[in-house]
């Protein structure tokens, strides 16, 4: 979660009065207030709404949140002038293969403004950029810059320019090793043949992305009216979000928007893209559709006004999205904003069956008598049972997507895709992210991976559903991983143990001899694994992972793990 902060003076006399209603309405748009002085407003912003990173895009989207300024905020672009072009050579193709840019022209900056403009760029790098890896961004002075740009990619010792806050030219390797931005990212760049870089028409370096900026080319001031700005990474579509993004925050500032020309290969007759794009896109939805998912009754004109305070528009049937907005991927997204809108305040608990509904919220409460006898599900009893044992251990409870990569869930774990079967595939997946997981050890795996420079022991564990195709259809099942490092096979015997002992779970373990069980996971050393079964059924395993999986996955500890599934521990459990 992102830290905003606001100068006070400046939201009382843009956006209202910071009373206690004031922070109230702040709070349930979606923003927590974070600590509030004589001075200064500091608001918390969730992952989903990186538009709202910046003073100005916060703004924007709650003058339409109060109803002050509701509707798309609709944006003046002006058409490529001379030279606006970027030109994207091959050699960038493997290793950072994408651009999105813009021009900005007629800023008026001071330091508050600018201050502004460079947390809002970091703050997309760790959000969205997931710290630079996916993308990268640039601000560069206009007046200093000889257009038309190119991106290109060559070899580091033939990158020398100055980086920012220096003042010693450097090669492409010394930045990595010598700069304190080169150190912190050259993990992005490892093993690369070739650096990326942008330069002008006068072959003058403006950057090496995703590392560090030009200290002749890439520093604005307070005196800079004009700005050049490139979005750089893996996905195009992300990269075009991102620079919507930063564009509107500088045209809210008071900024001219200027597009650019994407040319690929240096073929100068045609065009890539033109960026940037604030065409809105559009979903179609129903009142009938959001008062069946929220519980509430009101008609297509009030769910217009509700649309409206978000910042988008309602065209019957179709809601139109601000570009900027990265979070909206389906009309459920659209409903919680009606939700937001509406007022999660306004909701009315129900107790399922005869209930009454206060006068005033008679018209817009859809009444529905349900008869229900409450009781905890067996399983979800099972399961924080077994949460509550590991966190009494000292384990840290973690929760992964249920997309994984094919390069982390096969090649990683020592399995070969081609010899495996009933793995979930993501037709048209628009990221790296492209099958539903088939356990859990490997994403335990990828998070000790992760964390290797912090303290040791580390102890996890995660409670989830893995994806299977069995006969044409898509099976889903809970499992159970538990992952130690350093550790060893008696020490997460123990483990499996104590849990077995204190949830009365009546598990059995069957120590293997080595080469002898085709069936044991190819990520565990022969003769250090054990099956665990349960009524003479095998639910899972426990043991000690290969050191060559370790090597793939850059741990530098021993790890003890186990994976289970839980589906006939729910069978069998009596609670």
């Amino acid at each position: 979660m992102a830290i905003v902060s606001i100068d006070r003076k400046i939201f009382e006399k843009e956006i209202g009065r910071l009373d206690e209603k004031m922070q109230e309405r702040i709070a349930l748009f979606g923003t927590p207030i974070g600590t509030i002085t004589d001075t200064e407003l500091q608001i918390e912003i969730f992952p989903n709404r990186p538009d709202l990173l910046s003073y100005h895009g916060f703004k924007r989207s709650f003058l339409a949140f109060l109803g002050k300024k509701i509707g798309l905020k609709e944006y003046n672009i002006n058409k490529p002038e001379k030279n606006y072009r970027v030109i994207i050579d091959s050699s960038v193709k493997n290793v950072r293969p994408f651009t999105a840019c813009a021009i900005i022209k007629d800023l008026s900056f001071n330091d508050e403004k600018i201050k502004e403009v460079i947390e809002l760029q970091e703050k997309i790098h760790t959000t969205l950029g997931r710290k630079r890896k996916k993308l990268a961004i640039g601000v560069y002075p206009l007046e200093k810059i000889k257009l038309p740009i190119t991106f290109k990619a060559i070899e580091p010792d033939k990158i020398k320019f100055i980086p920012l806050e220096y003042d010693k030219e450097f090669s492409g390797l010394q930045i990595l090793q010598k700069h304190p931005a080169g150190r912190d990212y050259a993990h992005l760049l490892a093993g690369k043949e070739k650096f990326p870089i942008f330069v002008d028409a006068e072959n003058n370096i403006l950057s090496m992305p995703p590392i560090i900026n030009s200290q002749l080319t890439g520093k604005i001031i307070a005196e800079t009216k004009d700005v050049f700005i490139e979005c750089s990474g893996f996905d195009f579509p992300l990269l075009k979000k991102c620079l919507n993004i930063l564009v509107t925050a500088l045209a809210e500032m008071g900024g001219k928007i200027f597009q650019i020309e994407i040319y690929e290969s240096g073929l100068t007759k045609k065009i890539k893209a033109i960026t940037p794009d604030l065409t809105p896109e559009k979903i179609k939805i129903s009142v009938e559709n959001a008062n069946k998912l929220l519980g509430i009754n009101i008609n297509e004109k009030q769910m217009k006004i509700l649309i409206e305070k978000m910042g988008h528009n309602f065209k019957r049937p179709y809601v139109e999205i601000p570009a900027w907005r990265t979070d909206i991927l389906h009309k459920v997204d659209i409903i919680e904003d009606i939700a937001i809108a509406y007022g999660y305040e306004n909701f009315i608990p129900e107790i399922p069956g005869n209930f009454a509904i206060p006068p005033k919220h008679e018209s817009w409460v859809a009444n529905r008598e349900v008869a229900t006898i409450m009781k905890e599900n067996k399983n979800e009893i099972i399961k924080r049972k077994i949460s509550e044992i590991l966190q009494g251990l000292g384990f840290l409870e973690i929760s992964n997507y249920h997309l994984t990569k094919k390069q982390d869930q096969f090649t990683k774990m020592g399995i070969q895709e081609k010899k495996e079967k009933g793995f979930v595939e993501v037709t048209g997946s628009k990221t790296e992210f492209n099958i539903l997981r088939k356990d859990l050890s490997h994403y335990a795996l990828k998070i000790l991976s992760e964390n290797i420079d912090n303290e040791y022991p580390q102890k996890i564990f995660e409670l989830g559903v893995v994806f299977e195709e069995k006969n044409s259809k898509i099976t889903e099942e809970e499992k159970l991983s538990i992952a130690l490092a350093p550790g060893n096979f008696t020490d997460i015997k123990q483990i499996f143990e104590y849990i077995s002992r204190m949830a009365a779970i009546d598990l059995e373990l069957k120590f293997q001899e080595p080469k002898t069980e085709s069936q044991t996971p190819k990520h565990f050393i022969d003769g250090r694994v054990a099956e665990i079964s349960i009524s003479e059924k095998i639910i899972g395993y426990l043991g000690e992972i290969h050191p060559k999986i370790l090597k793939d996955w850059k741990i530098k500890m021993p790890v003890a793990l186990i994976e289970i599934s839980l589906e006939e521990i729910f069978k069998n459990k009596i609670t």
